[in-house]
């Protein structure tokens, strides 16, 4: 595997970045002002946003097609609604309603106190009069009602009838006989005390105010209005109130955009800040200080211009694709970092397009790495059938996208712009030329401010920043150090452990309170719902599709057995049971009816339903054929979300076992739907995403191991996430859905460049790979995990559990990742070192050709660094030829050239330094001084001007043999008078 390569891609693909980049160069203007048209021109798209908004909760955080929506469509086909005949079970939408919840203070809310106070709010509630027009609406006109009579409530009855005795009367709970008719007290009184079936003591009292369906318009104005009663500095001596509306919960999400606003103003001033932070350089010329601002700028340019084409096109805009702009953020400013990091090892003398050029070539495959890995995990995501997160998707791909070409475009050529200021060693603040010298006589501050230009004079780059020697010096020797090595491994040991935990503590699905802001009025609604009326959930439809010989006495048994088998569930209620057939036989059997004949049955099946119109909606009738029926059952503690996943799994499993062609619905298992579909889809998505990044990375990094270490980061990575994160309290959801994909692709960026540093570069040992590999990718990754962690700490302090989690799992994505990256694959890797081609079994050969190679660098080192010391004088000593000796006749270089040490002496015993003196030539008339780099042409030093014929010393670059004097080579003649180097 060691000799394995795969760089079919990689290298005609840096080739290609490459020449861009020097087109970049060539013509900067252009790529920095046509982004900035395009982002104009495609902004203008913002205008449609206010039309474009779509954040229905029901059609964006549940499946599309869910399986509850087909049983939905076929309540309603054959159980149309009847609004003269109101019943709140029979409903196949959750209803226009109204509520309260009032808490007494007191340990009973049945007290003379608790109750004036709320028969005074309900009156308040039915006096709401508003105009529209001409028309005044009221209650009254707007209420669902059953006998021509608004739907009561029938506990404020119990209250008026028992007056100021309400405390001494027994009233049994759940079911309290009033008059001639049974009232369920389920829905109604909460926390309640009871012994034999009398309520002692109860807590809180709900009231419903049920509005007409089919007139949204209208009611919607009742249902404002109907806020209005409850101010939040309301003075109620004996109970506290709580309130909510079939709208609220929508308002108060849609409102939650406002939130996020204020948000993103903060983040890119973070950004702004810690990037400039980052690039800051103590150097007046090589201060990036604009760069950084300008490549903050960009991503901002991205998501306007990705945000602004989608909105044209007509993209729904959903309040989770709120949180893209804060990733976007992040991924531009560490796509800034590569950039930056491999500008800063060109040589600065070179011409800026070269050194972009150069600096396109190194970063290509960083950059396209991350962009390819994290879009397609996004495009992946569409796959989903949840559209808020398939809205996510388009909108965030398409932002990294734009967010990439910027990168190369508007980005590199503001390196240009600033590359060609740092040649004029102009300061980065007022743009005027500076000294690179310290004059003397100058203070330190001068020289801090005005002084400016420096470079590694032995590389003729950008001097190494202090975290990469930190990196090199301090990290990396002391993370191969072996007790270091046991304790990462420890370490990683005990977050596998608690990840593989925490992975069988997660739960599923949204808790459709966490669509409202923390302080919003609705979630203390939801609060004292949970707190005090738990006890019975919802009420569910059982469905018997199509036609069915009901007077058969199989078909009962079977249907009887069907029943019992959904009484028998845990969370089933036994003694609440509706159904239409049960009384329509005991109908029968006191008229003497034979049921079992099919006529009979059908012929008296009408007048029964004419005589209770309840069950008229529960049979479908038609042409003396019963095309469809229903009865309910009561569910009770369903508290939880794993109660509701549960109990909606139970439900439709008893039905599918059952002889009789059954379904179950109610309005409530259209969010219930996405239990179904979250978890089979994350493990879909997750497995594509994975195999797509493997065959991104076997294309663009050119080592098969690469790709091992890419694969087991993924998989670790992915369960420290989904394991820490249900520790965090964080729901595997339409939101952590689609994060835990995008986890890939960050795993991808953390873990491959770290691995293929390791395994390409040619340092001896496993623990020397890795120092290196951390020296020069250490600091860069550590740059891009900060920056995207400040791209979306803000969201930490949202009121909003939709940004929230979004920051969670990003922070747990980034910080386990960066983990990986700068710690447990540096130090898998050195035990693993096998695969490596430099390790291993050596051959003699080979290891007598790695001694000498060797000695030779550490002769060379000695060489050099002694000669640094000289290198002024030998710069003042060396006579140049004048500009009327034409050196190069042909073309000239385009930057420095640094040439090899000819270590033989001259006659005299002087030495010709030629390894740290750049080319040059000196006009005669301006004394300019004008630098050389490598052409194809040979270079050649004369040692020695008093030397015999045939005793020229020289010193050929580019490795090429000897040439003549002659030749079209350059000359440097060293003078006599230059001090020989010890």
């Amino acid at each position: 595997m060691a000799g394995c390569r795969t760089d079919c891609v990689e290298k005609p693909f840096s080739i290609g970045f490459q020449k861009f980049g020097r087109f970049v160069g060539r013509h900067p203007w252009w790529f920095f002002i046509c982004p900035l048209v395009i982002s104009t021109a495609l902004g203008t798209g913002f205008y449609f946003l206010e039309d474009m908004e779509a954040n229905n909760i029901e059609d964006q955080f549940t499946p599309v097609n869910g399986p509850a929506k087909l049983e939905r469509k076929f309540v309603e086909e054959n159980f149309p609604l009847n609004n003269s005949v109101y019943s709140n079970q029979r409903l196949y939408t959750m209803g226009e309603f109204a509520s309260f919840i009032a808490v007494s203070r007191d340990p009973n809310i049945f007290t003379n106190g608790a109750i004036k106070e709320i028969l005074s709010l309900d009156k308040k509630v039915r006096e709401i009069k508003l105009s529209r027009g001409h028309e005044q609406l009221t209650y009254e006109g707007l209420c669902a009602r059953k006998s021509n009579k608004c739907i009561p409530n029938k506990i404020l009855d119990i209250m008026n009838h028992y007056g100021s005795n309400i405390d001494q009367t027994e009233l049994t709970f759940p079911f309290f006989r009033f008059g001639f008719t049974t009232i369920f007290l389920g829905y109604s009184v909460g926390g309640v005390n009871v012994s034999l079936t009398v309520i002692k003591s109860a807590k809180a009292i709900r009231l419903f105010y049920c509005l007409k369906e089919g007139n949204r318009s209208t009611t919607d104005l009742w249902l404002n209005e109907f806020l209005k009663v409850f101010p939040s500095n309301q003075s109620l001596n004996f109970i506290t109130v709580t309130h909510s509306t079939s709208l609220s919960r929508q308002v108060e999400f849609e409102a939650n955009t406002r939130d996020v606003i204020p948000l993103f103003s903060i983040t890119y001033v973070i950004a702004i800040v810690f990037s400039i932070v980052s690039c800051l350089r103590f150097d007046c010329v090589r201060n990036k200080v604009w760069v950084a601002t300008f490549g903050v700028l960009s991503a901002g340019l991205a998501v306007l211009s990705a945000f602004g084409m989608m909105l044209h096109i007509g993209v729904p805009f959903v309040m989770t694709v709120a949180n893209s702009p804060f990733l976007i953020l992040g991924i531009g400013v560490d796509d800034m970092f590569i950039l930056i990091s491999c500008w800063q090892q060109t040589n600065v003398h070179a011409r800026v397009e070269d050194r972009l050029a150069d600096t396109y070539k190194e970063a290509a495959i960083s950059i396209t790495i991350t962009t390819l890995t994290d879009v397609l995990a996004f495009y992946i995501g569409l796959m989903t059938p949840f559209r808020s997160v398939q809205s996510f998707c388009l909108y965030t791909s398409t932002a990294i996208l734009f967010c990439f070409l910027y990168s190369i475009t508007f980005f590199g050529a503001f390196l240009v712009l600033n590359g060609r200021r740092e040649n004029s060693n102009k300061h980065w603040l007022t743009c005027k030329e500076v000294p690179e010298d310290c004059p003397v006589g100058r203070s330190k501050w001068y020289d801090l401010c005005c002084v400016g230009g420096a470079y590694d004079r032995h590389t003729g780059a950008e001097e190494v920043q202090p975290m990469n020697h930190f990196f090199k010096k301090h990290y990396g020797p002391f993370l191969v150090k072996p007790w270091t090595k046991v304790c990462v491994i420890l370490l990683y040991s005990v977050y596998l452990s608690i990840s593989i935990y925490g992975c069988f503590q997660i739960q599923e699905g949204i808790d459709l309170r966490n669509l409202a802001a923390d302080d919003s009025y609705v979630n203390r609604y939801y609060d004292d719902e949970k707190a005090y009326f738990y006890e019975y959930g919802p009420n569910i439809m059982v469905i018997i599709r199509g036609e069915f010989a009901y007077w058969e006495e199989k078909n009962m048994l079977d249907l009887e057995s069907c029943v019992e088998d959904f009484k028998n569930l845990s969370f089933i209620e036994k003694d609440i049971f509706t159904s239409w057939l049960k009384s329509y036989k005991y109908y029968g059997y006191h008229t003497n009816l034979n049921l079992s004949v099919e006529n009979v049955f059908k012929t008296n099946l009408s007048s029964f339903l004419r005589s209770y119109s309840d069950f008229k909606q529960d049979v479908n009738f038609t042409n003396n054929s019963i095309r469809a029926s229903r009865f309910f059952i009561q569910t009770v503690n369903i508290t939880t979300a794993i109660d509701e996943m549960n109990m909606l799994n139970n439900l439709r499993d008893t039905a599918r076992r059952c002889s009789v062609p059954l379904l179950v619905y109610h309005p409530v298992f259209i969010y219930h739907d996405q239990y179904a579909v979250i978890v089979s889809n994350t493990v879909q998505n997750i497995s594509v995403t994975t195999a797509v990044m493997l065959l991104i990375s076997l294309l663009l990094i050119p080592n098969p191991l690469c790709c091992l270490w890419v694969t087991f980061s993924i998989a670790s990575v992915i369960v420290g996430v989904t394991g820490f994160m249900a520790l965090w309290d964080v729901n595997l959801d339409t939101i952590s859905m689609i994060i835990l994909v995008v986890c890939i692709g960050f795993s991808v960026d953390f873990s491959a460049h770290i691995s293929y540093a390791f395994v390409s570069n040619k340092k001896p040992t496993a623990n020397e790979k890795a120092v290196e590999a951390l020296f020069h990718l250490g600091y860069p990754i550590l740059q891009g995990a900060l920056s995207t962690i400040l791209g979306v700490i803000v969201l930490s302090a949202s009121k909003n559990y939709i940004f929230r989690t979004f920051f969670k799992i990003m922070f747990l994505v980034i910080f386990f990742g960066l983990f990986h990256g700068i710690t447990f694959i540096p130090v898998f890797l050195t035990f693993f070192d096998f695969f490596s081609s430099n390790s291993g079994n050596v051959s003699p050969q080979e290891k007598r050709a790695l001694e000498n190679e060797a000695m030779t660098n550490c002769q060379l080192k000695n060489i050099q660094e002694k000669a640094i010391d000289h290198d002024k004088q030998i710069y003042d000593n060396h006579t140049f030829l004048p500009d009327n000796q034409q050196l190069f006749p042909t073309q000239a270089c385009p930057s420095v050239w640094t040439l090899t040490v000819n270590t033989h002496p001259t006659q005299s015993g002087q030495m010709c330094m030629a390894s740290t003196v750049p080319m040059f030539r000196v006009d005669s008339q301006t004394y300019e001084v004008q630098m050389y780099t490598a052409s194809n042409d040979a270079v050649t030093v004369n040692c020695n001007q008093n030397l015999g014929a045939g005793e020229h010393h020289c010193v050929i670059g580019n490795n090429q043999p000897p040439v003549s004097q002659e030749c079209n080579a350059p000359f440097i003649n060293c003078s006599d008078s230059a001090d020989p180097v010890p």
